[in-house]
């Protein structure tokens, strides 16, 4: 459902032919502000995050990541199954979820590499729309127009959703409960995620042959 598009939304994609600039750009950000499987990932990317400029550093590698596979994965028709893409995408969820919390370095000995994990896991994001937009008949005319108009949308309102993020966090963290509740927040996150991961493959192991 994350990723799921609307019965208007999918006849307008699949009867619109040429370039439609602002319909694929409301297109575009209402998928990001819906996708709760976006935001969830953000939370946790930038639930340690105090500094402006390192939520945008993070933020935008995964904006790199994304749009990188978005527009690659509809243009190249590179495919892949879709609840498996969807389960990493849970996945990604789960490991900020751990991250946040200091699992890997006690697991591990070391701390992974956190910004090379969010581009890793933007493009898993970005391909995870691709393979529902590909499942559309998408029409060649306008096609290249249309998915950049849509990228553009996504990450206004990749923006959107992060600006009230921000505001809640910030709020949050001036509050004596945001260090009480640290382990409680990323257990909720790390849930979501599993969730997440469960369903999907499910769903890939129930779909028809």
């Amino acid at each position: 459902m994350a990723h799921g598009v609307s019965d208007d939304d999918r006849s307008f994609i699949e009867d619109a032919q040429g370039i439609h600039v602002i319909p694929y750009i409301y297109l575009g950000a209402k998928h990001m502000v819906t996708g709760y499987d976006h935001l969830l990932f953000l939370v946790g990317v930038i639930f340690f995050l105090y500094r402006l400029r390192d939520v945008a550093s993070y933020v935008t590698l995964f904006a790199v990541g994304h749009s990188t596979t978005l527009l690659l994965g509809v243009l190249a028709d590179i495919r892949a199954d879709a609840y498996i893409i969807d389960a990493i995408i849970g996945l990604s969820v789960v490991y900020k979820a751990l991250d946040n919390l200091g699992a890997f370095k006690t697991w591990l000995g070391f701390q992974p590499n956190t910004k090379a994990a969010v581009l890793i896991f933007g493009f898993f994001h970005g391909f995870g729309l691709a393979t529902k937009l590909q499942e559309l008949s998408l029409s060649p005319d306008g096609l290249l127009a249309n998915l950049v108009s849509f990228n553009v949308g996504v990450e206004i309102g990749q923006f959107m959703a992060l600006c009230l993020i921000l505001i809640a966090m910030n709020l949050w963290r001036t509050t004596r409960s945001f260090n009480r509740s640290v382990l409680l927040a990323n257990g909720a996150l790390m849930a979501a995620g599993l969730t997440l991961v469960g369903y999907q493959l499910a769903g890939y192991v129930t779909q028809p042959a």
